[in-house]
């Protein structure tokens, strides 16, 4: 993830595409019980750590081929269907690596679809350490990953347990943090390489969803979600739609309603590619160097600042949202 552009820049260059959704039934938007749709925020903890218990998952380690069997498992688990979706992550460095989408699906048989996706894989650098010595370590990415892997689990364990009226799908990207060290300018797309090759090789034929949520860096404490840029562009009305279910469910601390720099994230290549509408809740501070969490790309980047109530906050809206929906009578 992770160039960031300019907005106003971006913006102006990219003005005039169009959205272009199917429809779905809404439930009255002012009818939200908070109690209704429950999300355990220590069981998505937990799920959190399990990942970053194994280590380091960089490409081809053993902590990600334990940590993909664990989330295979547990997609089966919980997901009407599982499956693998392998590749080989060319990197910058010339390196080739075989890789794995985790993708979980609820009523594959519905046309009306959400997509919800995370990446799994965590740093092979932490080139952002303020310690020299540590920059070339890899990183737990207990927020830079896990955190969206554990809030979406315990999403798929819920969605079980209540079906929704719609059709759910549940992608774990792989090698989306491969890219780049900070400061070097090598030309290609690096970032965010699960996701490219999904967008050309879906894991269903002619796969279509109505839009699309990402969770990256949802686990710090006082996270502030604003409104990036490219879900601005592509995307405004889940934007909306998300933003304004977290603010009448009293989560407007943690989803805030201004705008934020458009960042290069596996959402931008499901917008690009795809062309299915899909927001980045993602943690943006703009009173950091790096425009993002204080511990991004570091070695503090670890359970330890993992809170639960942030995870309640994403897992809550997102469920909210979810049920929120109806499909047409017809499907």
């Amino acid at each position: 993830m992770r160039k960031i552009f300019g907005v106003l820049a971006v913006l102006l260059f990219i003005t005039g595409c169009e959205q272009k959704t199917k429809p779905i039934v809404k439930k009255d938007k002012d009818k939200i019980d908070v109690a209704s749709h429950p999300f355990d925020a220590d069981s998505a903890f937990a799920y959190v750590k399990a990942q970053t218990d194994f280590g380091p998952r960089t490409p081809e380690s053993e902590a990600h081929e334990a940590c993909a069997n664990f989330l295979m498992t547990k997609l089966t688990q919980f997901c009407d269907t599982a499956i693998v979706q392998p590749f080989v992550a060319k990197t910058y460095d010339g390196k080739r690596f075989n890789s794995q989408n985790i993708i979980g699906s609820f009523a594959p048989e519905k046309e009306n679809r959400i997509l919800l996706g995370a990446h799994w894989d965590s740093r092979h650098i932490a080139d952002m350490d303020s310690d020299p010595e540590k920059r070339n370590l890899p990183i737990d990415g207990a927020n830079d990953g896990a955190s969206g892997v554990g809030v979406l689990i315990e999403l798929a364990r819920q969605l079980q347990i209540n079906s929704p009226e719609i059709g759910i799908d549940i992608i774990f990207f792989d090698a989306e943090d491969y890219g780049t060290p900070s400061g070097e300018n090598i030309d290609g797309d690096w970032w965010c390489l699960g996701s490219q090759h999904w967008t050309t090789h879906p894991h269903r034929e002619n796969y279509r969803a109505d839009y699309g949520i990402l969770l990256d860096m949802v686990g710090a404490t006082d996270a502030k979600f604003s409104h990036e840029g490219f879900s601005i562009f592509y995307a405004s009305q889940i934007l909306s739609k998300v933003w304004g279910t977290a603010n009448r469910l009293g989560y407007g601390n943690y989803f805030i309603n201004q705008r934020a720099n458009p960042i290069t994230d596996d959402h931008y290549y499901v917008n690009k590619l795809a062309h299915i509408p899909m927001i980045n809740i993602v943690h943006q501070d703009k009173n950091t160097g790096t425009g993002f969490f204080p511990h991004w790309h570091t070695q503090n980047d670890n359970i330890h600042i993992i809170d639960k109530n942030t995870l309640q906050a994403v897992g809550k809206v997102l469920l909210e949202v979810i049920y929120g929906e109806q499909a047409p009578e017809n499907q």
